[in-house]
């Protein structure tokens, strides 16, 4: 009988013996690692983008909120301290002192406490925590001024504050207040607008006829952005001037806040 010689051996092993099984294994593990690293490396960017993303909407929704708050209380301190010095100002009962801030808004709808007003719009104003009166495109009419027209106030409705994040509670013949020095003046809200384009400045106009309102009057206007987390529309809230009180010694607020 012919014996099987080594070469042959070999011939056999290099095709289909377990040597040559085990050889192709290994040349199939390399292509199947290169992709599984692959998988691993952007598994691992995908959890990292998303620790970023969420610190961001951390930052953006909580921390500019505490930071918001914190520079809101100065100014406030600041401004409730000017006055207690300042009791009647130079130009006597009534004077305006813009240097921190012109008053403070109340709404109990929307369960803040005060909301110190300053002036202008633009984000750095905003970004502190507080509300601001309109200066462009349609210029505010100061209540303390006691010219007819539009008291139009804008504020933030989510992070940096977040004064006016609760609008959307507010319902027709809800109280609003503001505060100065020297008065109280209260409003009552008498139209809601959910939704507006940005663009939609007639809302901020001396007679906001899109209010339903015709004739001149002492009105408020409170703007935020809508939907919430978006700045897409405009939320408004119209309201017009009911009484005014002096403020007392005390500070006593009007029936409306207590």
């Amino acid at each position: 009988m012919a014996s099987t010689t080594d070469t042959e051996h070999e011939e056999r092993a290099g095709e289909g013996g377990p040597t040559g099984r085990a050889a192709r294994r290994r040349r199939g593990r390399g292509p199947r690692r290169i992709v599984a690293q692959a998988v691993s490396v952007f598994g691992e960017l995908l959890i990292t983008a998303g620790l970023v993303l969420g610190l961001f909407v951390a930052y953006s929704l909580w921390w500019t909120n505490v930071l918001a708050d914190r520079e809101a209380d100065r100014q406030a301190d600041k401004v409730r301290d000017n006055w207690a010095r300042e009791r009647v100002g130079p130009d006597g009962p009534g004077a305006l002192d813009t240097r921190a801030g012109i008053g403070f808004l109340h709404v109990p709808a929307m369960g803040e406490g005060d909301v110190l007003v300053e002036k202008g719009t633009s984000m750095k104003v905003l970004n502190d925590g507080v509300a601001g009166y309109y200066t462009d495109p349609v210029k505010a009419t100061l209540p303390t001024s006691g010219k007819k027209g539009n008291f139009s106030l804008a504020a933030h409705r989510d992070g940096h504050g977040a004064k006016f994040h609760d609008i959307d509670k507010i319902r027709k013949g809800d109280p609003i207040v503001f505060e100065t020095k020297d008065t109280w003046y209260v409003y009552k809200t008498f139209a809601v607008l959910p939704e507006t384009s940005k663009f939609n400045v007639k809302v901020l106009d001396a007679v906001p006829e899109e209010s339903g309102r015709k004739k001149a009057g002492h009105y408020i206007t409170l703007t935020t952005c809508t939907p919430v987390y978006t700045s897409r529309y405009r939320y408004v809230v119209w309201g017009e001037l009911v009484r005014t009180e002096k403020v007392d010694g005390e500070r006593t607020p009007p029936a409306e806040l207590r």
